[in-house]
């Protein structure tokens, strides 16, 4: 295992932002990681878990305590049963299943990352998720002392949320397993009008599962969402707001307010989000409460391919990054009434 004393952070984010830890470890096997998270715990130690870092923000005054980056590797692919290990990087993960001619992730491709982050957001894009075809986690407990099997029914998966989530202190994930489905080579049913659009062909029509990988990382590569060391407008944590999720009750008062800012017709996007509950688009309501695609004069600008991104220019520090989230919470608050909730992880900094 390999330490390193007053180690940036900032490298190991997609933001490239945050300062140092005092500590920085990193684990290459399951034994490594849980006998830095024992040694931590008995320690009583602060400890940050590191993945691929794309869905990190990190104060500049970094953290007081040890990271520990996951850096584990393993891949099994039997038949339709996939096991990754945590530090598993997704895309290449995402291309092998594809080019096994299986269905199931293929519209999940260029999402950064590793493996092991996959569960406790439930990422999910273009219609799939991970917890539809995620069978089970293999997790340290830290409150227990002990690795445990968690089946897909006890992680508590919701939209962009989990069980891992919801209980951030306690588990460490070693490794994720996946049933996939044998579709002769086909996707799974297109469920995002976005990406059927670009296939010609219809929502739940199925087309090889590479021609769907392929229009998804060209989706992604259009908004900025696929990583490029040479363009900044990709230098950020994704999506860095969930789609607001409403009661039908808070859903009409929003509607309503929209109504008299844009006028009638100008009707907000609104999907299925369970029984008296509707979601609708963040990005949407950026755009109408007036922060359009690179808005931002200093080093932290949205994205100009994507509301929904915002980017480190070059020389930003996590303090512009927060101002420019701020901004546009409180701007779509007042403009709707709706208050956004970010999605990636904060690290010693709030909102």
């Amino acid at each position: 295992m390999q330490e390193t004393r007053n180690a940036p952070l900032g490298p190991l984010t997609t933001l490239r932002l945050g300062g140092p830890a005092d500590r920085l470890l990193t684990a290459h096997s399951d034994e490594e990681v849980v006998a830095a998270v024992a040694e931590a715990d008995a320690a009583g130690e602060p400890l940050l878990l590191v993945g691929g870092g794309s869905n990190l923000v990190i104060a500049d005054e970094g953290f007081r305590g040890t990271a520990l980056r996951i850096a584990t590797t393993g891949a099994d692919l039997d038949g339709t049963r996939l096991e990754l290990a945590a530090g598993e990087n997704w895309g290449a993960a995402v291309a092998r299943t594809v080019e096994a001619g299986l269905a199931g992730l293929e519209c999940l491709a260029g999402i950064p990352g590793s493996a092991g982050a996959t569960p406790i957001q439930n990422v999910g894009a273009y219609g799939q998720e991970v917890s539809s075809v995620l069978t089970e986690v293999v997790a340290y407990d830290r409150a227990e002392r002990a690795v445990r099997t968690l089946r897909n029914e006890d992680c508590g998966f919701a939209y962009r949320h989990s069980r891992f989530k919801a209980e951030p202190e306690r588990f460490v994930v070693l490794r994720v397993r996946f049933a996939l489905e044998d579709a002769g080579g086909l996707s799974a049913p297109l469920r995002y009008a976005e990406a059927a659009r670009l296939l010609g062909v219809e929502p739940g029509a199925r087309v090889p599962a590479a021609d769907a990988r392929d229009a998804v990382l060209k989706l992604r590569t259009g908004k900025g969402m696929v990583l490029d060391p040479e363009d900044h407008d990709t230098w950020s944590a994704g999506s860095f707001f969930t789609n607001p999720v409403l009661t039908e009750a808070e859903f009409a008062a929003f509607a309503e307010r929209a109504a008299r800012r844009l006028g009638p017709g100008a009707a907000p996007p609104a999907y299925p989000a369970g029984e008296g509950r509707a979601k609708t688009s963040a990005a949407w309501l950026i755009e109408r409460a007036g922060f359009p695609k690179g808005h931002g004069a200093g080093p932290a600008r949205i994205s100009g391919k994507h509301t929904l991104a915002l980017t480190n220019r070059g020389g930003a520090r996590t303090a512009d990054l927060l101002a420019l989230a701020r901004e546009v919470r409180d701007g779509v608050r007042e403009a709707f009434g709706v208050t956004l909730v970010n999605e990636p992880v904060f690290v010693g900094v709030s909102l």
